[in-house]
């Protein structure tokens, strides 16, 4: 109404200048002039008209439209959870890696080194699945370094209060890294030595496990699993130096259960963009094995960890211990070998990156690791003469970046330098995604 009484008064407007003419103007003329006026008014009155037509219509589509939402909302309240949540995703990650050794070309390597794929399913809205399935060094054969194996396999039921319970093969909550691992979430082309060492990456076990979390910022994790085998430890080979812990684990594959572990973690995200946190595991490894030395044996790994992101900052700490307890009859068998069972072995490092420029699209992200961790900081007591020296820790400092494509993709490049062995010194590229 207001548009057209607006339109009628410029029209009116317009009428009285135009009769404002000369004063040799004709007649004739004068008619013309109204005329023209008076189809133009026409015109104008019939464009008012179709807009109110127009606008109707989508007032009465805007009525139907929340009419529908407000009848769907109705339903989806008075509808079973499960049929509202039920969902299934599927996800995925995977990393290709570029080593070359700087006294060493020949050596240099690339290496498909993981690709995962997930798939997880709500039952409804309290119940889920979770499942993935890991590929190793692009092919696993009899005659190949490849493996393929479960990574994770379990189920889980929301309670009140914020309180899961979960039971299957699933990651362990210890430190920064074991379960939050795909390429995109950490710095380097390859995980840290902290955590592949000393906390075997990818840690997983098989049990029941309990968790819950508070509004303060407090959650906390336990539970009670299968845990290591020290009955597969071979003092001949060298990969019990590399990772104690990585070379007895059981993951899922016939564990040996008699002897279960607990664990229980603590993390606290109280003050935007910090993150404290703790846990420890803890089990016997021996399980009753017929005449091993090592039944009594027990392994203890406990870490503290943090970080800090500030702003373009990214800040991270972490420290973790293990133990191997009552080795002392198992060790007197390995005599004469390199590599018995190490009773403490411990590592830690610090870690800085900043965010240097970023768009929309992309972004540049340069870091820098310092670490030390020794496999095999002490060995139990033997007679003199029969025992093997504790190792030095090893130090190696990364410097590198990630340049982030979008959301899910991350290209890699960083220099690692060996404090005790220089011959280890490497350059390293990557290539990562996450969805």
């Amino acid at each position: 109404m207001k548009k057209t009484l607006l339109a009628q008064a410029l029209c009116a407007s317009f009428l009285s200048t135009s009769l404002v003419l000369p004063a040799f103007a004709g007649e004739a003329e004068l008619l013309q002039k109204i005329e023209k006026l008076a189809a133009e008014l026409e015109s104008i009155k019939a464009e008012l008209a179709a807009n109110r037509q127009q606008t109707a219509k989508v007032e009465q589509k805007q009525e139907v439209l929340a009419s529908t939402v407000a009848s769907n909302n109705a339903a989806s309240a008075n509808a079973i959870p499960a049929q509202a949540a039920a969902a299934t995703i599927i996800s995925s990650y995977g990393e290709i890696a570029y080593t070359r050794p700087r006294e060493a070309s020949n050596q240099a390597q690339t290496d498909v080194a993981r690709a995962v794929i997930g798939i997880s399913h709500r039952f409804d809205s309290k119940t889920k699945m979770v499942a993935e399935f890991e590929w190793e060094h692009a092919i696993a054969s009899k005659d190949d370094n490849g493996e393929v194996e479960v990574e994770q396999l379990y189920v889980e039921r929301e309670f009140e209060n914020g309180l899961r319970a979960k039971a299957g093969l699933f990651l362990m909550p210890v430190g920064l890294l074991n379960t939050s691992h795909e390429p995109t979430a950490y710095f380097g082309v390859q995980r840290n030595f902290v955590e592949t060492s000393i906390i075997p990456t990818t840690w997983r076990e098989a049990g029941f496990g309990v968790s819950g979390n508070y509004d303060n910022g407090l959650s906390w994790d336990a539970g009670l699993t299968t845990g290591f085998d020290l009955s597969k430890w071979n003092a001949a080979e060298a990969e019990g130096k590399e990772s104690p812990l990585g070379s007895i684990h059981q993951e899922g594959q016939l564990a040996k259960s008699r002897d279960l572990s607990v664990h229980g973690a603590l993390n606290w995200r109280g003050i935007p963009g910090l993150l404290l946190g703790a846990s420890v595991f803890s089990g016997k490894a021996g399980h009753g094995t017929t005449d091993f030395a090592g039944n009594d044996a027990r392994v203890t790994l406990w870490d503290a960890h943090a970080r800090y992101t500030p702003g373009n900052w990214d800040l991270s700490a972490l420290y973790a211990r293990g133990t191997i307890s009552n080795t002392e009859a198992l060790n007197l068998t390995f005599v004469g070998q390199a590599s018995p069972v190490p009773s403490a072995f411990y590592g830690w490092y610090l870690q800085g990156a900043y965010k240097l420029w970023s768009n929309t699209d992309y972004s540049l992200t340069p870091f820098m690791r310092y670490e030390e961790f020794n496999t095999a900081a002490s060995y139990s007591a033997v007679p003199q003469g029969l025992g093997v020296a504790a190792s030095d820790a090893e130090k190696v400092t990364t410097l590198g970046a990630s340049f982030r494509v979008g959301e899910g993709v991350v290209l890699k490049a960083d220099f690692q330098k060996f404090k005790r062995d220089s011959g280890m010194d490497r350059f390293n590229l990557g290539v990562g995604y996450s969805f």
